[in-house]
């Protein structure tokens, strides 16, 4: 969970303005998604978070 709150704040917010609470809630859901879903990892030999349980499951 740390992890993930280290690229949101790395990612997400560099550079990028934020005009309301709305916009806000916007970009972290579709980072969670991202994170979730599209982002591989090397520790899950190469697969989402998402593939990875669909795989060992």
């Amino acid at each position: 969970m740390e992890n993930f709150f280290g690229i949101l704040k790395q990612e997400m917010f560099h550079g990028v303005t934020l005009n309301s609470y709305a916009h806000l809630e916007k970009e972290i859901k579709s980072d969670i998604r991202w994170y979730n879903e599209e982002r591989n990892k090397t520790k899950l030999n190469g697969l989402s978070p998402v593939e990875y349980r669909l795989q060992t499951a």
